[in-house]
């Protein structure tokens, strides 16, 4: 069965992304990927054929040589599989260093649960 379709807009699917992100924690540090500041950039289109959004997310990780890179830009790229509404059709993930993560990036409410604030 399929899922239903829904058409919204490409700033609502922008909002339903970064829900779908802060679901999305960094197995070794007990933050979602989002707060921890992770995430650089969450933008949608719309295609013209599906009728449907395409994402771009542009993160960074917390090293180069983060051990669970390849999960967490995979769960990235499959959060349309986990939604309800199919609205999204696919999100393509650029992962970047420019500029490297550092804790400044973290929200204050990732450095509260860090204990940092």
């Amino acid at each position: 069965m399929s899922k239903d379709v829904r058409e919204v807009t490409p700033k609502e699917s922008e909002e339903r992304m970064v829900e779908e992100l802060k679901k999305i924690y960094d197995p070794e540090i007990p933050v979602d990927i989002y707060n921890l500041g992770m995430i650089y950039n969450v933008k949608c289109h719309k295609d013209e054929v599906s009728k449907l959004n395409r994402c771009k997310v542009t993160m960074t990780l917390t090293a180069p040589s983060c051990s669970m890179s390849d999960i967490i830009v995979e769960m990235v790229k499959t959060i349309p599989d986990r939604m309800d509404d199919n609205s999204i059709e696919e999100v393509e993930v650029e992962v970047t260093f420019d500029p490297p993560w550092d804790e400044s990036k973290m929200s204050d409410e990732a450095k509260l649960q860090m204990g940092i604030l």
